[in-house]
């Protein structure tokens, strides 16, 4: 949900990587975890999870890890004294493994990226950034607003993270019309059926080198 690329232009890989090693970070049911499995197992994505980071130990996601056999890790917010301090904790334990991108999936807390990280951070937003996006607007929260709002669209963006909620470089994103009996409920399962989708393609960007960040704009080459 928050992290790094402050650079004006940074190219996020410039080479091919096979597999993409990955770090995912987690905070509840680890439902975009199971889709990074799946595809993996499915060889529809070419990655490694090398380690998954939960801020809960009572998240979901750290069984669908153990059922893997991924290593998973729990760092806790209440054990930091700041956010400065609970971030260089996360990123420690996923600089052992030596990830080539670390990919936040539903990580609900505030880390700041360390240097080494800029742009090897992903984060995913079940809406069209910059609208249903920042500090409160997780879960079926953005589902509701949406609805509240009488919005015809809505959808999904992949993004670089930079240290503000939900405001990185835009990579991808995915639409989905919202209807007239939609509750949030039928809104969040449109929205993640995209998700799952434009999540790995973001990840298979990345380890082809095709990503360029150029202030907010993420350029992305031909193959």
């Amino acid at each position: 949900m928050v992290g790094a690329s402050t650079r004006p232009t940074l190219m996020a890989q410039p080479q091919r990587l096979s597999p993409l090693r990955l770090a995912v970070l987690i905070s509840g049911g680890g439902t975009t975890l199971r889709n990074f499995i799946e595809r993996i197992e499915a060889g529809q994505l070419d990655a490694s999870i090398v380690r998954v980071v939960s801020s809960s130990g009572k998240a979901r996601g750290l069984q669908y890890a153990a059922d893997a056999g991924i290593p998973a890790s729990v760092v806790r917010r209440s054990d930091f004294a700041d956010d400065a301090s609970f971030g260089a904790a996360v990123f420690d334990v996923c600089r052992r493994d030596e990830p080539h991108l670390v990919a936040m999936a539903g990580f609900l807390k505030f880390a700041p990226v360390p240097d080494d990280f800029l742009g090897r951070v992903m984060n995913i937003h079940p809406a069209l950034i910059p609208s249903f996006c920042g500090a409160g607007y997780y879960g079926h929260h953005v589902h509701e607003a949406v609805l509240a709002y009488g919005a015809k669209v809505s959808g999904c963006t992949v993004h670089f993270v930079d240290n503000q909620y939900d405001h990185g470089p835009v990579i991808l994103q995915r639409t989905v019309p919202v209807l007239n009996d939609d509750t949030p409920e039928l809104l969040a399962q449109r929205v993640f059926a995209e998700e799952c989708e434009a999540y790995p393609e973001a990840l298979r960007l990345f380890a082809e080198g095709r990503l360029t960040i150029d202030g907010r704009r993420v350029r992305i080459t031909a193959e």
